[in-house]
Parts: structure tokens; sequence; C-alpha cells
């Protein structure tokens, strides 16, 4: 490779990649080059432009418990004034002092800047809202009917004095923290709307990386402690990331903050190949030696590199190699399961649900009723006021979770948006009459499946990690189920290793697994 400058070759503009970029211009000597196969940066946290107005595709909250994690955002976007206060954001158990008097920017005036939003989401279900984590208020028993609720408690307590041991499915999972009642009431339709097949063949797995601490008895917990408790910060040890009330979010949503970190990578002599798929992986011995890319325009590269990581697929990096691979694994990674995303985006003079006359104030909500297919429900005014053009519209997506084979797929736009139309005007939540536009947005591979082969994981794992300079990163990087700040801490990790000489990717992949990332308090 001649006296040429160490380098790495990064699949994929995701926050995974990016972050490892960045990481590796601040704290190294090697190049970083970037082949992404779209134009845009982000990856699932892109934000998708449409006439004026911004698309969130999945809804992205800006929290971590990571104190790593949230001083990077926050060098890279800083916090709004807010109401000419310093604002204390909290986190693992430590606080600090933003200041937000004169050097704060003005999120009126100024682009390159966080918000602070309240955070709020329900549950639509039988035509009624309830609050999500559920609370057990006089409206709450009112909606469910006294005799649900007794129900409810009853499983709940039954489970509690004999939980199901060696849970091993989703259902049982659920089963074990809510009770059979309010696990078929509140978490079964929805659940298998989005992934498609029953609870019973999801591996608990799934509950452990997005439920962990939370249950009926925390969700009562906090909310009476919130009775007595003073004002909180935003990212508290303590509090399950489903129980969070304040959030961060750029001004013109999460692919904001990605256009910013490509911008810096750029600068600093980072390099961003776009419209450009790495399909092919080149190896020599232990080593990864180049990957070969193909161009919109048909143009083959091929980039040798010192260090690769990947963010795409694991099916697609697998398929990629040009080297014998396994055959079990090969075919772990061959069947491993991906559910695909639509959004329908909405513009609509009103919604029937307003609240005193006033537009509610969730950020989402679930969709959990049976008899339509969209599973929930963003209004990117309560995101921020900014992801709209018309501050008299107001803007919502409507999230639908299928494969690429499906029917729903391959819908025409318009037909999805009738269909988007229709549904919501079925189940009240609008009139059809005051609707004035609509989009669609397709995201392929958006959530990793803990189906079909994903219990032999283990096995692509073990190939890979013999790839000693080969580093697999983010959520399709990891097939796991990780939050944007997860995937940045894979990156920042194997950029840690880098620098430190350390071979084993063990804490690689144990992000988002390890005692320090759950959201259960230990302690």
């Amino acid at each position: 490779m001649g006296d040429r400058k160490k380098r790495a070759i990064i699949i994929g503009a995701g926050p995974a990649g990016l972050t490892a970029a960045y990481e590796l211009l601040q704290r190294t000597d090697i190049q970083p080059i970037i082949i992404e196969r779209s134009t845009y940066m982000g990856g699932i946290s892109r934000t998708v432009r449409y006439k004026g107005n911004r698309i969130d595709i999945g809804g992205h909250r800006f929290f971590s418990k990571s104190d790593r994690v949230m001083k990077w955002w926050l060098s890279m976007l800083p916090i709004e004034k807010t109401d000419g206060e310093d604002t204390t954001i909290g986190y693992q158990n430590k606080k600090r002092t933003i200041k937000t008097s004169a050097d704060a920017p003005d999120s009126q005036i100024t682009d390159n800047v966080m918000l602070l939003r309240k955070r709020k989401s329900r549950i639509y279900f039988t035509r009624k809202f309830f609050d999500y984590p559920l609370k057990i208020t006089p409206a709450t028993v009112t909606k469910l009917g006294f005799s649900r609720m007794v129900k409810i408690g009853m499983s709940y307590g039954y489970r509690c004095v004999f939980p199901i041991k060696n849970e091993k499915n989703l259902e049982q999972f659920f089963i074990n923290r809510f009770g059979t009642e309010l696990y078929k009431t509140f978490f079964k339709s929805y659940t298998e709307k989005v992934w498609g097949v029953p609870c019973s063949e999801i591996s608990a797995a799934w509950g452990a990386q997005r439920i962990k601490g939370l249950s009926i008895t925390k969700a009562v917990t906090h909310f009476t402690k919130q009775l007595f408790s003073s004002k909180q910060g935003i990212a508290q040890k303590n509090i399950e990331t489903t129980l969070i009330e304040q959030f961060l979010y750029p001004k013109f949503g999460p692919g904001q903050m990605w256009e910013v970190v490509a911008e810096k990578i750029k600068e600093q002599g980072g390099e961003i190949i776009t419209e450009c798929d790495v399909d092919q992986v080149f190896t020599q011995n232990s080593l990864v030696s180049k990957v070969g890319a193909v161009k919109k325009d048909g143009q083959r590269l091929e980039l040798e590199g010192d260090y690769f990581f990947s963010t795409t697929s694991v099916k697609e990096l697998i398929a990629s190699f040009q080297s014998p691979v396994d055959e079990q694994v090969k075919q772990v990674s061959d069947n491993l399961q991906y559910r695909d995303f639509l959004t329908v985006g909405l513009l609509v003079d009103k919604l029937k649900i307003e609240e005193q006359g006033r537009l509610i104030k969730d950020n989402w909500i679930y969709i959990q009723e049976p008899d339509v297919q969209v599973g929930r429900l963003q209004i990117f005014n309560n995101w921020s006021p900014f992801m709209v053009a018309d501050p008299t519209k107001i803007w919502i997506g409507l999230e639908y979770f299928c494969y690429t084979t499906d029917d729903l797929w391959k819908m025409a736009d318009q037909d999805l948006i009738a269909l988007g139309k229709e549904e919501l005007e079925k189940i009240g939540i609008i009139e059809q009459k005051f609707i004035k536009d609509g989009t669609v947005i397709r995201m392929e591979k958006t959530y990793p499946a803990y189906f079909g082969t994903y219990k032999d994981l283990n096995k692509v794992k073990k190939f890979t990690d013999t790839f000693e300079n080969l580093f697999l990163l983010g959520r399709n990087g990891q097939h796991k189920y990780n939050n944007q700040d997860h995937s940045m801490l894979t990156a920042m990790t194997a950029v840690d290793n880098i620098i430190n000489g350390i071979k084993d990717k063990a804490n690689v992949w144990s992000v988002n697994t390890e005692q320090e990332y759950h959201e259960e308090k230990t302690s």
C-alpha cells in the first residue's frame, strides 16, 4: 500500500458510520472514506423534505444515558435559549449546567440549534386515548371498564407471584411484566402489527432491548413521584427510557445533526462518496484488504484500507465476501429477517381529535386498533414547529410496518395516501375534507428482526471477528435494535479499541447489553 496515509473505509453514512469517521479525524491520523449508497446523511435517522415540510422516519428523541454521547451531540448543535435561565441536564447521576443566557442561540433566528422538547405519547385503543406508560387513574378505569381493570389487576398479580420461568419469547416477556390481560389489551396487537409474526415467535431479547426495566409497578411509582418531585433533568440514570419526559431535538429534525456532522467530516479531510454501493469485500489472511463498489452510473471502484467499518446489513455484508464463507455462517446470514417501513405524510388543516380546540400535544400515538393497518402516528409539529412550512397546518406521519414483498409495499403512492386517509377517518382521527396534501416515504431494513435465524447470529459474529481490522457497527451492522446513541457508542468504542491496540471486539458488541446501558436501576 506504499507510504500513503492510513485510512478507514466506512460502509454507510448513518449515525454509526458518521460517528466513526468524525472520531477518527478528531483522535487519530487515519483518514476516513465513507461509502453511502444514497444521497442523504443519517440512515434511518435522516430527515426527508417535502414542499418545505420535514419528515422524521420513526421519531428520534435525542436522549442518552451516556455522558459521552450527550456531550458529543451538544458539541455539534448547542442547546437553545430557554426562558433566559440556565438549563440543567442530568444523566448518569451527573449534572451539567448549560449556559442559555447571552451565549445561547435563539431558535427563532439560529438554525444550528437543539430544542428542548416535552415528550408525550399515548395509546389509541377503542377510539380512546390511554397514557403510555399506563397510569392507574379514574379516567383509565372508566375507559377500560371496571371488569377489565379487575382482570388486568388479577392477571398481573398472578404473574408477580408465579412468573413464567426461563422466558424464551416476547409473549412470555410481556406477560411476566404486565400480566396476560394487559398484554392482550395493549401489547399483543400493536407488536404483531409491527413485526408481522406472533409474539410467541419473537425472541425475548427484543423486549430486553426495547422495554427493559419498565413494568406496571414502575410506571405507577413514577407517576406517584411526579406528584411530589421538582422539575427533573433530561437524562436521569434511574428513569427508564420509555418514561423520559424531556428530550433534545434538532430544530429541523434528526437529519440536521448528521448533515452538520458530514460537513465537519469533509472540512477536516474525510471523504464521503454518495450513490455508491459496496458489493465486494476482499480479504487476505485475517485482514480485510479492500472493498469493491459500484456507482450509480455503473463505474466500479476498488478502495484499499487499513481499517473497515460496516454499518450495512449483516446479510449484505456477508454476501459481499469474495473469499470462502463457512456454509453455516452463510445460511444464518442469508436468512436473517428485516422489517421494512412506510410513512405516509399528510398535511391537514385540523384533526378531529383536538383537545379544547387546540392541537393535541402528542409527539407520537400508538394505534392499537386492530381494524386498521396503520401502526403509529407522528405529529411533526410537536417534535419541532420548524418541521412544518405553514404554522397554520398540521403535518402528520402515518407509519406502516411491512415487508418489501407485501402488497402494501408495492402499492402506488397515491393508493397508499388514499389508504392512510381512509384509515384515519375510520378510527375518528381526521375528516378527509381537511387533508390538503400527502406523500410517501419507503425505508427498507428499518428493523432487524429477532426471529428467523437471529438465534444463531453468534456464528456470524465469530466469523467476522476473525478479521482483525473489520468492525460491525450500528443497528443493521450488528443486527441489533439499537437507538442512535447506542449505534454511536459502537463506533466510539471501535475507535477506542484501535487507539488502544485492543483487538478483542467484545466491548463493541456489548454496547446496549452490558449493565451500563440497562435501563433498570441496580443500586
